[in-house]
């Protein structure tokens, strides 16, 4: 079972979950700008932090085999913080970097008119950069924020099918589906979905267009949750192609929309509509 982790904080982990993550099947991740659990007080906080995504934990996940690409953003907690506002101006320099695969996480927290005002700047910098989008749907009033989130898009540049809704749930699917978007769901201990819901919601609305991920982070969380999905899917009668297609081409193809994923060649058959590049990097022995 091969495993792409579409969403997955790993700066909070430690080389213990890189070891295991390996062992369980997964060699690609994307790791998310998000909120570090402490509020940063200034645009300098994120720079050192988007440079550790870019440089340091690509090189950390590639000493036990795993290529690690990552999004950035202002994340949308953040965007209601004026002292976090200006790095919008910092963001066009590092979404050009080749492992910066889309624009993320943005969307809602609480919906304010600040996360509004983030939404919309970084919409438009997705489509000036020929970026897809990672977007995060609320934890609260989630079919409200669901709403919001496509209302917002629909009067974007960025087409919905550039878009990746994440954190969706029973709630929440029907419509994200039935707009086109890419569907997203965390697979996350007591909150979030868990692999029996998953499974459900597989069974009801199939595995296209639907990436899995673990959002572990520093909280409570479990980085292998991919892989337990995956052996949940197998159990329910899910075929091996079925799994396949939820755990790594789905999340290859969507953020191949960027053009700049990078995969050894033994670790991907899949093929990708647009400019995306499949090329040879080395993997360091584990």
């Amino acid at each position: 079972m091969r495993i792409f982790d579409p969403h997955i904080h790993m700066t909070s982990r430690t080389t213990d979950d890189y070891e295991a993550m390996y062992a369980a099947g997964v060699r690609a991740v994307v790791e998310p700008a998000f909120w570090l659990g402490q509020p940063r007080t200034s645009p300098t906080s994120f720079v050192d932090y988007f440079d550790a995504l870019i440089g340091w934990e690509p090189y950390r996940a590639a000493q036990f085999g795993i290529v690690h690409h990552c999004t950035i953003a202002l994340n949308p907690k953040e965007a209601n913080d004026p002292r976090c506002t200006p790095v919008l101006d910092e963001l066009p320099r590092y979404l050009v970097k080749d492992n910066v695969v889309a624009v993320g996480e943005i969307g809602y927290d609480s919906m304010t008119p600040a996360e509004d005002a983030a939404l919309v700047a970084q919409l438009q910098l997705a489509a000036d950069h020929g970026l897809p989008a990672l977007v995060h749907t609320p934890h609260r009033d989630k079919l409200a924020g669901l709403r919001r989130n496509l209302d917002v898009v629909a009067e974007s540049a960025l087409p919905l099918e550039r878009v990746l809704l994440d954190h969706l749930n029973e709630t929440t699917v029907k419509e994200a589906k039935t707009a086109g978007s890419w569907l997203g769901f965390s697979v996350y201990p007591d909150t979030k979905m868990d692999e029996e819901r998953m499974v459900a919601i597989l069974n009801e609305y199939g595995p296209e267009k639907v990436l899995v991920n673990s959002a572990a982070d520093w909280g409570k969380s479990d980085p292998l949750k991919t892989r337990k999905v995956g052996d949940a899917m197998l159990a329910a009668g899910f075929t091996e192609d079925d799994v396949d297609l939820v755990l790594w081409r789905n999340p290859v193809a969507f953020y191949g929309l960027s053009g700049r994923l990078t995969f050894d060649a033994k670790d991907t058959e899949a093929t990708h509509e647009g400019n995306s590049i499949l090329r040879g990097i080395p993997k360091a022995e584990v």
